[in-house]
């Protein structure tokens, strides 16, 4: 078959198709979620700050919790099987809510239950998510088709907030959560019509639990391109919730700007999002998807250093411009390391690895948030801003040091394993 056949052609694949809807259906949904679940404490219960906090916390308090197991029970399952039971819950958790609301039965402590369970089935799906994909595609195509799902989840990411906002207007916060939860039933119904059989889990005997997490943890440390993935991405998110946490603080009070404006500035990432996902697929058939990913990391990474630089002037779009690079290079160096993943990982051990990826990465961020208000508490927070931005920019340096950029394509490292 021509090699660069297979890289084509993702979009005249059914199945495909049909797995991007569930997504574009989850993404739209999750993303309202994040307006109307905070709103319904706040407007309906009369929630304050403690307790709208420890809402939010508790919607990834289950990545920690059960993080890594997951990566092991779905190594044990059939994957589409897990989307769509973890979608059913979130579909039936969601619901629940409103029914509660409309009943006069709703407390603060059934939205802290809802929202940590909510989190565990989001768990789930995020693992069997990646597993799934190389099930229905060729490994030719992974690439492509890894930057069309970023597209969905960075739009998702720009409309959702603003679609929830105009429903919590409409109909209210609490009924606005209806919108979820039909989002993940809609996924369940079209990921039930996907004509791929849903392969069962690999014919290896059963690990224990504990075991299983430790093989996958050590997969992903033995391979070292993986490790240096794990280690730029778990440096880069812990500087950048630093910088998260703190925006909103850094442009009201140090730069002084409107909340208006200060809104479309903290959409700006989901542009930069959007570029990186429509760009992905034509610049790894292109230059390769390797040498995409290093190169659109060292290009992207110097856009950090203006944002310190933002003032209440015409360099407000400085953030702008930040926000924009930096989501751009995330979002290919996320095409690329799970495309590598995807490519060299065996079948039998996918779940696994990408759930202590996922773990190492993400568990990074709250970390992060905490750090970056310790620090800018201390020497103030443009001066925080300076110091995690810049720590930013170094931390692509070790895949500069790996065999990252002596690669054209991932192809190249399953042909030598």
């Amino acid at each position: 078959m021509d090699p660069y056949a297979m890289t084509t052609g993702v979009l005249r694949n059914p199945d495909f198709l049909r797995f991007l809807s569930s997504h574009v259906a989850n993404e739209l949904g999750a993303n309202i979620s994040r307006v109307a679940l905070p709103l319904v404490a706040v407007l309906v219960l009369h929630a304050g700050p403690t307790e709208v906090g420890l809402l939010s916390a508790l919607q990834t308090t289950a990545l920690l919790l059960i993080g890594l197991p997951a990566g092991v029970w779905v190594d044990r399952m059939r994957r589409r099987r897990v989307l769509m039971v973890s979608d059913l819950a979130r579909f039936l958790l969601l619901g629940s809510i409103p029914v509660a609301a409309e009943l006069g039965v709703l407390t603060i402590e059934m939205m802290f239950l809802v929202a940590l369970l909510v989190g565990a089935a989001q768990v789930f799906n995020d693992v069997a998510d990646r597993t799934y994909l190389p099930d229905l595609i060729t490994t030719g195509q992974l690439a492509d088709a890894n930057s069309k799902l970023e597209v969905v989840r960075s739009s998702g990411s720009l409309s959702g907030p603003a679609i929830g906002g105009a429903l919590v207007q409409l109909l209210g916060a609490s009924r606005t959560l209806v919108a979820t939860a039909l989002g993940a039933l809609a996924s369940v119904l079209v990921l039930s019509r996907i004509k791929a059989p849903d392969k069962p889990p690999a014919a290896v005997e059963p690990t224990p639990l504990i075991r299983g997490i430790r093989e996958g943890l050590a997969y992903v440390w033995q391979d070292s391109l993986m490790r240096t993935f794990v280690i730029t991405s778990a440096a880069m998110n812990l500087f950048v919730s630093a910088v998260l946490g703190q925006s909103v603080l850094f442009l009201a009070d140090e730069v002084m700007l409107t909340p208006g404006l200060i809104g479309v500035l903290l959409m700006s990432g989901g542009i930069g999002g959007l570029m990186g996902g429509l760009t992905g697929g034509w610049l790894s058939r292109k230059y390769g998807t390797a040498r995409m990913t290093w190169l659109a990391v060292t290009i992207g990474s110097p856009f950090g250093l203006l944002l310190p630089m933002t003032e209440p002037d015409w360099r407000a779009v400085f953030f702008a411009i930040t926000s924009i690079g930096l989501s751009w290079s995330s979002v290919l160096l996320n095409v690329g390391q799970v495309t590598y993943r995807q490519t060299v990982t065996p079948e039998h051990v996918l779940g696994r690895v990408n759930a202590s990826v996922r773990f190492m990465t993400w568990g990074m961020m709250p970390l992060g948030a905490l750090l970056g208000g310790l620090v800018a508490q201390q020497i103030g927070v443009r001066q925080a801003l300076w110091v995690f931005m810049g720590g930013r920019l170094l931390a692509f340096l070790p895949l500069l040091f790996s065999p990252l950029p002596r690669m054209r394509d991932f192809g190249e490292v399953q042909a030598r394993s």
